[in-house]
C-alpha cells in the first residue's frame, strides 16, 4: 500500500514539473511573439499564404519540378542546426518535406531571426525543388516566412503522444504529432467518397432526414431527450435513419440512401459510440437476397478501392472479401456453434429452459426468438471471422422486417460478420401496415414490461404505408466499423476525430 501511494506522489510530482516546464517554454515563446510584434512582425496579422503545392506533389513529380520554384506552408516539426545552414522538416497534410535554409539565401536579419523561431511554428517557404547529396527531396529556401507562432512546445520527438486519453482528448495534437492518426482520418474520408460512388453508380439518390424527431425508431436503443423551447414539445435525437427514408420509398424514389449521425444513449466501450455515422439504404422492387449482392460488392469495391485489394490484414488475422461470402442461417449457426437446434423447440418456456441449462441469462419477457438471438449472441458471433451473412432472424428481435415464408416465427434479415463482429443488419422490408401495427403494439407491451429499447408506434408512418409501400430491400451499414475494418485500427475511438469522453472535472 506504502509503494502505492509513493508511486502515485512520484506521478504527480513529474506532472506538476512537466507542467511548470511546459509553462516556462510558453512564457519564452510568448516573449519571441512580443518581441516579433515590436518590431511590427506580428505574425497573427497574416491573413493567407501563397502555398501552391503540397509535399505529395513534389514527391510524385520531382523530375518535372526540379529546379522549379515553388512555396509550400506547413508545421516545422524537426530542426537540424549546420550553424549558417539548417534543415528544418516542414509537415502538411500529406506529410513531410525537408527544407535546406542557409544564411546565404536569405540574408543575415533574416535568418537570425529565424533562428529564434520553434518547432511547431508554421511557415511559408520559397524556394526551388532538388535533391540532396543524399539523394533526398527537398526545397531550396529562398525566402520563408514565419506564419504562425506556436505558443506551447510539442510533445517530446522521440516518446510522442502516446497517453491514449490526451490523444483522444486534443486530437488535433495527435494529428500533428501522430502521421498513422492522419491518415486513418483520410482513409475515412476516402471510404465515404467512394460509398457515395458506389452508390451513384447503381442510380442511387442521396437524401437528407430530421435528425430531432418526436418518435425515435427504427433500432433497439435508447434515445437522448431533449426539449424543443419554439414548439414547447419534447424531442428526441433519432437513433436510426430508418423511418423516413422507408417515407421516401413509399413517396415513389425508389432507391435512395442516407450518411448521418445517429445517437443511442448506451455506454462506451471499443465498438460503440453514443453518437455515430450511419448509412442506410433502401432500393424498391428486391429483398434481403438483393441487399447481399449490393453488401458484397460494395465491401469488395471499397476494400480494393482503400486497400488494394479485397484481401486484407485485420488485427494480424487474413480476412479474405474476395471468395463469395458465406451464407448461414441463425438456426443452423447455433446448432453448429451451441449444439442447440432450436428449429426444435416449441414453446417459449421449452426456450427459457434450455437457457438455463446452458447459463445463458434471459429476462423474464424473453419470448422463444429472444433466446434464440442470445444464444447466437453468446455462442456464435466471436466464430464469424471471415465474410458471413447470418440470415434468417427470429420475429421477436425484427419489428420492420417481413415474414419469411413458410418458416416459423423468422424473418426475412441477415447481419453481416467479419472478425466477430456486426457490419451491417438488412431487411425484406415489411410493408404490410397491419401487420406493422401488430408489431409496433408487441414493442409497446415490451416498454411497458421494461424494456427500454423497444420502439414506439408511429402513426404516420404507418399512414405512409397504408398508402402503399412497394415491396423493398434495406440495409443499415455502421460507417466507423467499416473504417475500422479498413483502416486495421481495434477500438472505435481510433476512427472517431472526437469521440465521446466524460469530462475531466467530472
Amino acid at each position: 500500500m506504502a509503494e502505492e501511494i509513493i508511486t502515485s506522489g512520484e506521478a504527480a510530482a513529474e506532472a506538476e514539473a512537466e507542467e511548470q516546464n511546459v509553462n516556462e517554454l510558453r512564457q519564452i515563446r510568448l516573449d519571441k511573439l512580443s518581441a516579433l510584434q515590436e518590431k511590427g512582425c506580428d505574425p497573427f496579422e497574416i491573413t493567407k499564404a501563397d502555398q501552391n503545392i503540397r509535399s505529395a506533389e513534389i514527391n510524385a513529380r520531382f523530375e518535372e519540378l526540379e529546379n522549379q520554384d515553388v512555396c509550400i506552408c506547413g508545421r516545422i516539426k524537426t530542426w537540424r542546426d549546420m550553424g549558417k545552414a539548417n534543415f528544418i522538416d516542414v509537415y502538411d497534410r500529406d506529410g513531410r518535406m525537408q527544407v535546406y535554409v542557409r544564411k546565404d539565401d536569405i540574408g543575415e536579419e533574416n535568418f537570425a531571426e529565424f533562428k529564434k523561431w520553434d518547432i511547431g511554428d508554421i511557415v511559408e517557404v520559397k524556394g526551388f525543388v532538388f535533391r540532396t547529396r543524399r539523394g533526398e527531396i527537398s526545397v531550396h529556401c529562398k525566402e520563408i516566412r514565419l506564419l504562425t507562432k506556436s505558443l506551447l512546445p510539442l510533445p517530446e520527438k522521440y516518446h510522442g503522444l502516446t497517453n491514449v486519453d490526451t490523444r483522444y482528448r486534443q486530437r488535433y495534437l495527435d494529428l500533428i504529432v501522430n502521421p498513422d492518426v492522419m491518415d486513418t482520418f483520410k482513409k475515412r474520408s476516402q471510404i465515404i467518397k467512394e460509398i457515395r460512388n458506389f452508390l451513384d453508380g447503381r442510380d442511387f439518390i442521396e437524401v437528407e432526414t430530421p435528425m430531432l424527431v418526436s418518435n425515435a425508431g427504427g433500432a433497439a436503443a435508447r434515445p437522448f431527450e431533449t426539449h424543443y423551447n419554439a414548439l414547447d414539445e419534447d424531442v428526441k435525437l433519432r437513433i436510426s435513419l430508418e423511418l423516413y427514408l422507408k417515407r421516401l420509398i413509399v413517396g415513389g424514389m425508389e432507391r435512395v440512401y442516407e450518411i448521418g449521425r445517429v445517437f443511442r444513449n448506451e455506454g462506451v466501450d471499443t465498438r460503440h459510440n453514443p453518437e455515430f455515422t450511419l448509412m442506410e439504404l433502401y432500393q424498391a422492387y428486391t429483398d434481403y437476397e438483393g441487399m447481399m449482392e449490393l453488401t458484397e460488392s460494395m465491401f469488395r469495391y471499397l476494400a480494393n478501392k482503400v486497400v488494394g485489394s479485397a484481401v486484407i490484414s485485420y488485427n494480424d488475422t487474413v480476412i479474405d472479401m474476395e471468395k463469395p461470402f458465406r451464407r448461414i442461417s441463425m438456426t443452423d449457426a447455433i446448432k453448429e456453434y451451441a449444439g442447440v437446434d432450436f428449429s426444435t423447440v416449441t414453446s417459449d418456456e421449452e426456450a427459457q429452459a434450455i437457457a438455463k441449462e446452458h447459463h445463458v441469462e434471459f429476462e423474464k419477457h424473453h419470448k422463444k426468438g429472444d433466446i434464440m438471438n442470445l444464444f447466437f449472441e453468446e455462442f456464435c458471433e466471436d466464430k464469424m471471422i471471415q465474410p458471413t451473412f447470418v440470415c434468417d432472424h427470429p420475429i421477436e428481435v425484427s419489428p420492420l422486417t417481413k415474414k419469411k415464408p413458410g418458416s416459423n416465427g423468422l424473418v426475412e434479415r441477415f447481419e453481416l460478420y467479419i472478425y466477430g463482429r456486426e457490419m451491417c443488419n438488412a431487411y425484406s422490408e415489411l410493408n404490410d401496415p397491419i401487420d406493422q401495427r401488430e408489431r409496433f403494439a408487441a414493442q409497446e407491451e415490451l416498454f411497458a414490461n421494461g424494456d427500454e429499447e423497444a420502439n414506439h408506434t408511429d402513426e404516420d408512418f404507418l399512414t405512409a404505408l397504408e398508402y402503399g409501400m412497394p415491396p423493398t430491400g434495406g440495409i443499415g451499414y455502421g460507417i466507423d466499423r467499416l473504417v475500422m475494418l479498413l483502416t486495421d485500427s481495434q477500438a472505435i475511438r481510433d476512427v472517431l476525430l472526437f469521440p465521446t469522453m466524460k469530462s475531466v472535472d467530472k
